[in-house]
């Protein structure tokens, strides 16, 4: 009997011991990996000293912020659909209340080649027209809202600006610290004018190795572009308000724009999720070109004399400037978790 006890108890203390040693296999198994969730947002904010768009101003040269909202859906890593809305404070010559966009497009990537093509809206709510006449030279009747409106140094603008351009992109990324990119977008009415707009451009941007600032977390890139923006007729709303360099009358067909070069280049630093970028922004367009094309209605008469702009005042908001832009970037699946 003592034999069978202690055979009994054997048995039992390694029937024990198997179930432990079952229980701490089972322990250490790594736990499921977490289902793909294909639903991201991105959204971020930024204060500016000025907003610049292609070489040109949209807000006086004076402070501006924006801010925009992103959500998007990934088919997998290597395609994404997103839509967007986003919003800029502007100063523009029919005194627009802001900048609203509303885009969407598709980011497919094929190794090292990363594509965005889409379509971009700018919507200008809250303008106003001028243009100072009960007619135009042409005898046309305007509307009630324009006679009573002039800006003093004689520009006309429309109450809507509103338009949209249809885009696409590339990036290759040739390693960590190397990407360049071609850039194309084209309008049938840039900025409501009537002319259409085709802009391209070429970028560059080198960031630094992560271990350029040690462990401090701060990085570092050097971006630049250069871009040629060509433009078309604008309808006879803008070519009546003008008399001819000769004095035989206006521009009833309206104003051929001119085409002109625009290039930046900056240095970058990022942080976690802000970025401070500071940059040096210039155009080829001459005072009055850029007069004819903007309205501005800052710009004086100080001898800036073109084929499109006889009148002599001339505007500086095509000119030289320097950007210094605060920006904040985050997204739900990485900054949110």
């Amino acid at each position: 009997m003592k034999k069978l006890a202690l055979l009994a108890t054997a048995l039992a203390m390694f029937s024990g011991s198997a179930s432990a040693a079952d229980m701490a296999v089972k322990a250490l198994k790594a736990p499921p990996a977490p289902a793909f969730d294909p639903w991201d947002i991105a959204f971020g904010a930024a204060i500016m000293n000025d907003y610049v768009f292609r070489g040109i101003t949209q807000s006086n040269h004076k402070p501006s912020v924006a801010a925009y909202f992103e959500p998007r859906f990934n088919v997998n890593k290597d395609l994404q659909f997103y839509v967007g809305v986003a919003g800029e404070s502007i100063s523009f010559p029919n005194r627009a209340a802001a900048e609203i966009d509303i885009y969407g497009g598709v980011r497919p990537t094929f190794g090292a080649f990363a594509f965005d093509i889409g379509v971009w809206g700018y919507l200008y709510p809250g303008g106003t027209c001028y243009y100072g006449a009960a007619a135009d030279t042409a005898g046309r009747p305007l509307s009630a809202e324009c006679a009573t409106n002039a800006l003093l140094n004689g520009n006309v603008i429309k109450k809507d600006l509103s338009f949209f351009e249809v885009y696409g992109k590339m990036n290759y990324t040739v390693n960590d610290n190397w990407t360049f990119g071609i850039t194309e977008f084209y309008t049938p009415s840039y900025l409501n004018s009537g002319a259409w707009g085709n802009y391209a451009s070429v970028t560059g941007k080198w960031t630094a190795p992560s271990t350029t600032f040690g462990s401090s977390g701060v990085g570092m890139y050097v971006s630049g572009e250069f871009g040629r923006q060509w433009l078309g007729t604008s309808d006879s709303f803008y070519g009546t308000g003008i008399a001819s360099p000769a004095g035989g009358g206006p521009f009833p067909n309206g104003i051929k724009y001119a085409d002109y070069n625009t290039w930046n280049i900056g240095v970058g630093f990022t942080y976690k999720v802000m970025t401070l970028d500071l940059r040096y922004s210039d155009t080829n367009l001459s005072k009055a070109n850029c007069n004819a094309f903007t309205s501005d209605y800052t710009a004086t008469a100080n001898g800036s004399f073109s084929p499109i702009n006889p009148t002599g005042v001339g505007s500086k908001w095509c000119g030289a400037t320097g950007i210094a832009k605060l920006s904040f970037d985050l997204t739900a699946m990485t900054n949110l978790k």
